[in-house]
């Protein structure tokens, strides 16, 4: 490996050899600011001395250069001196440097050892003098121990003593905090339970609370039950005050006897063999209830504390007993129950229950914390209120349902009810459906529909949900249950009917399809849609609508859309009223599709009234002979028949389905879906034709794409712009009318393959019966075999246009 040589200094060893890679030496060179010429391993020094002698004259120099090296070396010789001295006096230096840090580390090393000796002669000193405070810390805390407790004990022993004398002289009020005191010293000696003593007097303390709840319920108990009036109604109050430091259970029993004693006249007043407890007589039970209320508060209410809710345990005890005893009297004398009178038991109990809710609402029966314990004032003796049907609260209410929940088992009478009476209504209406179709056009259109003008919606439709409305209202109150979903049963049956017996029977010439038409609805939806379908084909001799019947038709569009929408709010009143486990079982998409079936059909029936009127100027223009046109001119007359029709037709039909645009909008989709390939096909049969006579036909074409591109807005002062649906529709079709006349005016001769190629170009939808038609049009006599090369032909080029549509 190529490399330098170093020789160190003579006085640093033996001489060492170091080799370097040549891109360190070149590296060293770089840094070095290059190197002489001299020091390079290709010196050449023949060659020097050539380039600086290069002739004889040269040579008179010699002594010269010589000097100049001779200068130079003595320079080299004194800097290397120079350098291996200074680097001698730098080595003795860096020794005295070291020797000098060696010396300071021992110096900071007996320092912190130094520090480290008076650090533990200091924790020394700190630990004796802080052991004695440590040991009269101990000693304080033992003896603050001790002191508290001999006074807690101090406390216990007289104190129970006291609660003796007190509790013997019925001092109740002086007794409270001396007891509650001595609960907490019991509570602070829960640690000693192994001392007899204190066991001793634990044991004292609680046969004095047990003899005081004793003493307490004795005392009510002989108020009350008059057999003893030495104990006075302040002394229960204070009473009352004793009960509740004492434990719950004693204030449980007292509560529940007392409340059992209040309601015990009730009970007798109202049991099952007297009259009085029978469904007609019920408001007598809840007029019973508040008088006690409002006697018990005026006479007691000062005994018992505000925290205790009182009036509310007996209210909603009451309200427990009178549901138990109302639900066995229902099931024992079931047969005796009738609608009437269970609507009147339903109702005095849901107006009883909402003035519970007003009443007590706020409280909270689970506690007994006296922020929450302040009553309303009292509103029980305003008997006018009663009548009030005030919704509770949406959040609901504890109160309402608590007594009339007994009633749900025989909510199915009241939904039979309902569906007598909704039968009862639908056969009004079904009657002034009949009454309409058999009588006069115009005056039955006036009594059939709303005052509102043509088009408007049937007054019966706003009849039939203002019921389901009260129906759902009232039901809702009464039960979230089974009868909701019976309920919504109903609205599905009559809905169903409603659009079978009275929507179908109001469409013009229905008469004869309306029996079929009340069972296919019975039935079930499809017969209604098929007898709307046999309407639509099965007219023996076809005639226009006049502008009743065309009324009619769109008043019951209208009518549908008003129950289509309705029906969608029903059902989710219907999903917000019933309880969550019974949501989803109700579902009124059947019958929201039976509307939208209606309102498509009656949409057909206007379509195909408007082609009725356009059918005879289709016949016209397969007439003309396009054979003889010699020049083209204005459109057509049977364009101008055909435009008339529909400025005569389309502003009416506009004007009565002002409120329902959309589906005027289909409408004139729909027509332009079902005329215009009509139109088509009267095209193809307009042959032969020659090519003025496609010129004028292809005129006419564009004239009627411009009278249909503006139907929607034809006949109206106020032009809006068509929707764009539709416009793509027409824009669609009729180009495809052009585009066949443009294939009839092209040229055959000569290139049936390029005919082929435009004609798949064109129309690449198009099928070989359509391009057999074109063929027709154009009246080309080809012979079997040319026929069946250019079926060939249309096939693959189809072929490959729909392969390349599908990439």
């Amino acid at each position: 490996m190529d490399s330098n040589e170093i020789l160190d200094d003579k006085d640093s060893g033996p001489e060492v050899q170091m080799n370097f890679p040549s891109s360190v030496m070149s590296r060293i060179e770089e840094l070095m600011g290059g190197t002489e010429q001299f020091d390079s391993d290709e010196f050449d020094a023949v060659a020097y001395i050539n380039r600086v002698f290069p002739t004889e004259q040269s040579l008179s120099g010699v002594e010269t250069a010589a000097a100049r090296c001779e200068f130079r070396l003595a320079s080299v010789q004194h800097d290397i001196q120079r350098l291996v001295r200074e680097q001698a006096a730098q080595r003795d230096a860096g020794q005295e440097a070291l020797l000098d840090a060696q010396r300071c580390i021992a110096e900071l090393a007996l320092q912190v050892a130094d520090i480290n000796k008076k650090a533990e002669r200091s924790e020394t000193m700190v630990r004796e003098i802080t052991a004695e405070i440590k040991q009269l810390d101990c000693a304080k805390w033992n003896l603050t121990a001790a002191i508290t407790a001999l006074n807690h004990l101090h406390m216990l022993a007289g104190g129970a003593a006291t609660l003796r004398g007190l509790a013997q002289r019925r001092q109740y009020k002086e007794l409270v905090l001396p007891l509650q005191a001595i609960m907490e010293v019991l509570q602070h000696f829960e640690s000693y339970r192994d001392i007899r003593e204190l066991n001793a007097l634990r044991d004292e303390v609680h046969t004095i609370r047990s003899q005081l709840a004793t003493q307490i319920l004795a005392d009510f108990k002989d108020a009350f039950t008059g057999s003893k009036s030495g104990v006075s109604q302040r002394t229960l109050a204070e009473a009352c005050g004793v009960v509740d430091a004492l434990d719950p259970k004693v204030k449980k029993e007292l509560l529940n006897w007392f409340i059992s004693m209040q309601l015990q006249e009730y009970q007798h007043l109202f049991s099952a063999e007297q009259e009085c407890a029978w469904l007609s007589h019920i408001e007598r039970r809840y007029a019973w209830l508040k008088k006690h209320l409002l006697s018990f508060e005026e006479s007691l209410g000062s005994v018992f504390p505000h925290a205790w809710l009182l009036s509310e345990r007996i209210a909603r005890q009451f309200c427990k007993i009178t549901r138990s005893e109302l639900t066995n009297i229902l099931s024992s004398r079931r047969n005796e129950v009738d609608v009437k009178l269970l609507l009147y038991a339903i109702q005095k109990t849901y107006n009883f229950e909402v003035l519970l809710h007003k009443r007590f609402v706020g409280t909270d029966f689970g506690t007994d914390n006296v922020d929450t314990a302040v009553e309303k004032q009292n509103s029980f003796d305003d008997d006018s209120k009663e009548s009030q049907t005030d919704d509770v609260p949406a959040g609901g209410s504890p109160w309402v349902g608590l007594i009339g929940g007994c009633f749900e088992p025989y909510l199915s009478l009241y939904i039979t009810s309902l569906d007598t009476s909704l039968r009862s209504l639908m056969d009004t209406f079904i009657q002034d459906a009949k009454s309409t179709d058999t009588g006069n056009t115009n005056s039955g259109a006036s009594s059939a529909i709303n005052g509102g003008g043509s088009g408007a919606v049937i007054a019966s439709c706003a009849d039939l949900f203002l019921f389901y409305k009260k129906c759902l209202v009232q039901c809702a109150r009464l039960t979230t249950g089974e009868p909701m979903l019976e309920l919504a049963g109903v609205f599905q049956k009559y809905l169903r009917e409603y659009a079978g017996s009275v929507l179908q029977a109001a469409l013009p010439r229905a008469g004869a399809a309306l029996s079929l038409g009340a069972l296919g609805s019975a039935a079930g939806m499809p017969s209604l849609v098929t007898n709307l379908h046999t309407l639509l084909r099965d007219d023996a001799t076809p005639t226009r609508y006049t502008k009743q019947e065309i009324a009619k038709i769109t008043s019951v569009i209208t009518t549908s859309e008003y129950c289509l929408e309705t029906t969608i709010h029903l059902e989710q009143k219907l999903k917000e009223k019933v309880a969550p486990a019974l949501a989803d079982k109700i579902d009124l998409v059947p019958e929201q599709d039976l509307f939208h079936k209606m309102i498509s059909n009656c949409i057909q029936l206007l379509v195909q009234d408007l082609e009725l009127a356009c059918e005879p100027a289709l016949q016209a223009m397969t007439k003309i002979s396009w054979l003889h046109f010699d020049n083209v001119g204005d459109q057509s007359s049977y364009v101008t028949q055909i435009i008339m029709h529909l400025k005569n037709t389309i502003p009416n039909l506009r004007d009565n389905l002002a409120s329902s645009r959309k589906y005027f909008t289909q409408f004139c989709i729909r027509f332009a879906n079902s005329f215009i390939p009509k139109f088509i096909q009267n095209v193809y049969k307009c042959k032969p034709i020659s090519t003025v006579g496609s010129e004028q036909l292809l005129l006419d074409t564009h004239m009627l794409k411009t009278a249909l591109l503006e139907l929607p807005s034809i006949g109206s002062e106020v032009k809006r712009q068509a929707p764009a649906t539709y416009t793509k529709v027409v824009i669609k079709l009729m180009t495809k009318a052009e585009m066949i006349l443009k294939l009839v005016m092209a040229p055959l001769d000569g290139n049936l393959e390029g005919f082929v190629a435009q004609f798949v170009q064109l129309l690449p939808e198009s099928t070989l019966a359509e391009f057999h038609k074109v063929l027709d049009m154009k009246g080309a006599k080809l012979s079997k075999v040319q026929m069946s090369s250019l079926d060939a032909l249309f096939k693959d080029f189809s072929k490959s246009v729909n392969n390349e549509g599908g990439k």
